[in-house]
C-alpha cells in the first residue's frame, strides 16, 4: 500500500525496542496499533537504494515521500541485507502465518514479498543480526555464526551485543555492549575492545572504513577506521531505535529511527532533518 505524504505520518509510530521476552506476534492484531510501528532494524537495499525499515508489523520501504508495506506481517526482531539483494530476518510470526514461533532464520529473495525458512525454526529469535563476508551472525542469548544460513557454530568469544553491524564484503563486525563497541576481524569468532571505545546503543557501516553510531544520550558518533576509534559528529538523535548508513555525494548518509520519526543526515551526521514524522495526521 503506497501512501502519500499525508498518510506517512499517521502510519509511523517509532519506539526504541530493547530485547524482550519471546512472544507470538499473531496474538496482537495489527488493527489495534499503527501498522508502521516498533522499528527493530533498517538497511539500504544495495540494488534499489531504497530505505528498508523492519518493524513489529513487517517490512516497509521509504522512498520519495511514500511508505509501502512489503510482504506479510511478521514481527521482524532482527533484519539484515546482503550485497546481492537477499534479506535475512528473525522474529515471530504474524496473524495467519504458518511460520513457527520463533521463526529462526528466514530469507527473502524477492525484496521481502515472500520469506523462506532456512534454519533454527522454533529455536532462535535473533534480536541482533548482521551479514559479513564470513556469513550470518546472530544473537539469541548466544552469539552464533553460520557460513551458509543452515549450519551454526557458537562464537569462541561470547559477548552480549545489543546490536551487530557488518558489511557483506568485509569480515569486520561491530557489537555494542555495556563495556563499549567491541570489534571482530574474523566474522565474529573473536572480539577485542579497542582503547577508549565509546558506549553506543547501535552502529552501522556506510563503507568498509566508515561506521556511525548513536550513544544512549542521543549523541551521534562516526568512525573512519572501521570502529577502532570514534568521534562525535555534533548531531543528535534521541530515543534511537535503529540506524543505517550509506555513502553519499556530500558525505555519509545516515538514517536513524527515533520516537519522533525517521531522521536523515547527508552531511556525515553533523545535522539531521526529519524524513518521516510520527504523530501527525
Amino acid at each position: 500500500m503506497a501512501l502519500g505524504a499525508a498518510g506517512i505520518a499517521g502510519l509511523l509510530l517509532v519506539t526504541a525496542c530493547a530485547p524482550q521476552e519471546n512472544q507470538n506476534a499473531s496474538d496482537e492484531s495489527p488493527a489495534q496499533e499503527s501498522s508502521f510501528a516498533h522499528v527493530h532494524g533498517m538497511a539500504v537495499d544495495p540494488e534499489t537504494d531504497q530505505l528498508l525499515v523492519a518493524t513489529h508489523n513487517g517490512l516497509f520501504t521509504v522512498e520519495e515521500g511514500s511508505v509501502e508495506q512489503v510482504g506479510p506481517v511478521i514481527d521482524l526482531m532482527g533484519f539484515a541485507a546482503d550485497s546481492e539483494g537477499r534479506y535475512y530476518a528473525s522474529g515471530h510470526p504474524g496473524p495467519g502465518s504458518d511460520l513457527p514461533n520463533p521463526v529462526g532464520l528466514i530469507e527473502s529473495n524477492d525484496g521481502g514479498k515472500t520469506w523462506q525458512e532456512l534454519s533454527r525454526q522454533g529455536e532462535s529469535d535473533f534480536h541482533a543480526m548482521a551479514v559479513s563476508a564470513e556469513g550470518v551472525i546472530g544473537f539469541d542469548g548466544k552469539l552464533r555464526i553460520s557460513a551458509d544460513g543452515q549450519e551454526w557454530t557458537e562464537a569462541g568469544d561470547q559477548i552480549q551485543p545489543a546490536n551487530l553491524a557488518a558489511l557483506p564484503d568485509s569480515p569486520v563486525i561491530l557489537g555494542t555492549t555495556q563495556e563499549g563497541v567491541q570489534r571482530s576481524e574474523d566474522g565474529g569468532h573473536t572480539w577485542t575492545l579497542p582503547k577508549d571505545a565509546p558506549v553506543l546503543l547501535m552502529t552501522a557501516f556506510a563503507d568498509a572504513d566508515t561506521a556511525v553510531g548513536v550513544a544512549p544520550d542521543g549523541e551521534v558518533h562516526i568512525s573512519r577506521d572501521a570502529g577502532l576509534s570514534w568521534e562525535a559528529t555534533g548531531g543528535t538523535a534521541t530515543e534511537a531505535g535503529a540506524i543505517t548508513a550509506a555513502p553519499g555525494e556530500e558525505g555519509v548518509r545516515i538514517w536513524i529511527a527515533t520516537a519522533e520519526g525517521v531522521e536523515f543526515s547527508e552531511d556525515s551526521g553533523t545535522s539531521f532533518s526529519t524524513l518521516v514524522e510520527a504523530g501527525e495526521h
